[in-house]
């Protein structure tokens, strides 16, 4: 049996404020077309497949798509809820979607009821660990005073070990395959993973796993190998620029009559590159050693010796998918004070110009929302004095 392993798409997910459902609808195809040339069996998405509990349309509409892209290339899909999934949303509708080859495993009672697939050597047993918060599941896992990571994911695989060894009563048990969202010692964080230290503890040993063939764990956001049979995939895009320089793989796992043969790593195409520049406006518009950054999205540092106006419109005309922009204060500058670089200006203009330095210009929405805030504190702001006036007179 050969299995793709992939995780965490975080399908819905933006960065910088920039939509991103493009890019993810391109790196599913990818891996489609991964799933049909190297003739996969089986793809295991260990959690994240959304990156919010309540999904927009859109993302469900390209995670949808890239679910039957999938199917349509011949393999199974075997997937979990992480911690950025609503288990009850992503589940729903689980046992009719199994019917057509999806299989969502959602639900914490369920750890141990495996979906069974089979090959020229006989069963192999797929089990599915969604992301375990302690404090609500600590009680239907029959561990009421675990506290920790490590003491919940203990309990899930103590029943896992004991429906695998039921199912080998009178022979060798099954070949296993575990889908995990945890964050295992010795792994690394990129630093576009949430935290899921909420609870307790939030770190779990790879040695918990112990007792199946192959562990397909989801959470972190680069590939990484904690031993030849506990892995992570990564994400299939970069979240972060902290991954500027990571390249996205899945890997791919074959299965023998014994357990894993052979564990393979398959790079993903490049949909979009993240580059971080530094230098003047008129260095980062007319420098050709920034050309080839043009394409890519973009996080500046300005060094000009006085903050430039508009700088975020100035150089998208060169860098249309800048999404980051910063202005770095001249060393030893002491006359640059807050007060001199807002002189003259309006609030409308003060809070337009903090938003187009921090994230991206405000669209016209956005102008309209920031206008009526301020008027709102405005009015606040007068009506309060006016009531401190109100009390001096009586005094």
């Amino acid at each position: 049996m050969r299995i793709l392993h992939t995780s965490d798409w975080h399908v819905g997910r933006t960065f910088h404020g920039v939509d991103l459902l493009a890019d993810q609808a391109t790196v599913l195809d990818a891996i489609a077309r991964t799933v049909a040339e190297h003739e996969v069996d089986v793809v295991v998405v260990p959690g994240d497949v959304y990156d919010r509990a309540v999904p927009s349309a859109d993302a469900v509409r390209v995670c949808n798509r890239g679910f039957e892209a999938i199917r349509a290339a011949g393999a199974v899909i075997v997937a979990t809820s992480g911690n950025h999934d609503s288990p009850v949303r992503l589940g729903a509708g689980a046992a009719f979607a199994a019917a057509g080859g999806l299989h969502l495993m959602t639900r914490v009672s369920e750890v141990a009821t495996p979906v069974l697939l089979t090959d020229e050597h006989g069963p192999v047993a797929f089990y599915g660990i969604p992301y375990l918060e302690p404090e609500t599941t600590r009680v239907e896992l029959g561990v009421p005073a675990a506290r920790t990571h490590a003491d919940i994911l203990a309990a899930a695989m103590g029943r896992i070990r004991a429906d695998l060894a039921g199912r080998g009563a009178g022979g060798r048990p099954p070949r296993s395959v575990l889908l995990a969202h945890a964050f295992v010692v010795g792994a690394e964080a990129t630093g576009s993973e949430r935290s899921i230290s909420v609870g307790g503890v939030e770190t779990v040993s790879a040695s918990a796993f112990d007792g199946v063939d192959y562990v397909a764990l989801g959470h972190l956001h680069s590939p990484q190998t904690l031993t030849e049979t506990v892995r992570y995939s990564g994400s299939p895009l970069p979240y972060s620029f902290g991954e500027r320089t990571h390249r996205k793989a899945v890997w791919i796992v074959d299965l023998d009559a014994d357990g894993v043969r052979a564990v393979d790593r398959h790079d993903l195409p490049v949909v979009r590159g993240l580059s971080e520049l530094r230098g003047t406006v008129e260095d980062l518009l007319g420098d050709p050693a920034f050309e080839p950054a043009v394409g890519d999205y973009v996080s500046a540092v300005l060094t000009d010796p006085v903050r430039p106006v508009d700088a975020m419109r100035t150089l998208r005309d060169r860098f249309p998918h800048l999404v980051h922009l910063e202005w770095e204060r001249p060393e030893g500058d002491s006359d640059l004070k807050y007060r001199d670089k807002v002189r003259g200006r309006s609030d409308v203009e003060i809070v337009t110009s903090f938003v187009t330095d921090v994230r991206a210009e405000p669209t016209p929405g956005e102008l309209r929302w920031i206008e009526r805030a301020l008027g709102a504190a405005a009015r606040e702001t007068d009506g309060a004095a006016a009531g401190v006036g109100d009390q001096e007179s009586v005094a």
